[in-house]
């Protein structure tokens, strides 16, 4: 009786053992996902990278150099238009831009009469050197001086021609109602700098550091 005894323990010892090695294999083994189930895309590193790339791709706000950005940049409201389509603002009624628009025409005719004086004149030189009125040698320096002369007159004609643009652009900045405000930074430009230069488009602040007369 006491080895029938024995035996069973000895059995029932190996029934608990092999299943304490069934429920080990099975915690180990893998999930099998579902026929038609999604896999997750969500890892330590996968989540790790898409902030990363969602942080690159982020828009930033562009600043200029007077530390205003685009976004901030503040757009003056239209209070009305006048009969002559000139729009005006709270901060220049239309007494005062009708004035800027009579100075920006005259300002106009004197640039563009000058452009067409300075032209004729560099052409005037070429004409001159083509018919062999002046000898371009090295005795004398006469020709050598023509040569800075017209390349000046060119010069200036080319600066006076961007100015017209800027006029332009100035004349079009009335009808919008957009004249006397920064290109930059959208405050109102003092209005002693624009009766002065009637086609600035920056504060002086802003403009310092910078090359041409806007």
């Amino acid at each position: 009786m006491a080895k029938k005894a024995v035996a069973k323990k000895a059995v029932a010892k190996k029934a608990v053992a092999k299943k304490a090695v069934a429920k080990k294999a099975v915690a180990k083994k893998p999930a099998v996902p579902q026929r038609g189930a999604k896999p997750s895309s969500v890892t330590a590193s996968g989540s790790q990278t898409s902030r990363a790339a969602s942080v690159r791709q982020a828009p930033t706000a562009s600043t200029n150099t007077s530390g205003t950005t685009a976004a901030s940049r503040a757009v003056p409201a239209i209070r009305g238009r006048s009969k002559d389509d000139i729009a005006f603002t709270k901060d220049f009624d239309v007494k005062f831009l009708r004035a800027q628009r009579e100075l920006l025409h005259r300002e106009r005719v004197e640039l563009l009469g000058s452009v067409e004086n300075l032209e004729g004149e560099a052409q005037a030189l070429i004409d001159e050197a083509e018919m062999g009125d002046v000898q371009f040698d090295d005795e004398g320096g006469e020709g050598d001086t023509m040569v800075v002369e017209r390349e000046r007159d060119l010069a200036l004609s080319a600066q006076h021609r961007e100015i017209v643009a800027d006029i332009d652009a100035a004349l079009t900045r009335i009808t919008e109602g957009t004249y006397g405000y920064s290109t930059m930074s959208g405050r109102p430009i003092p209005r002693e700098r624009l009766e002065a230069i009637p086609w600035a488009t920056e504060l002086v602040e802003e403009k310092v550091g910078g090359i041409g007369r806007r």
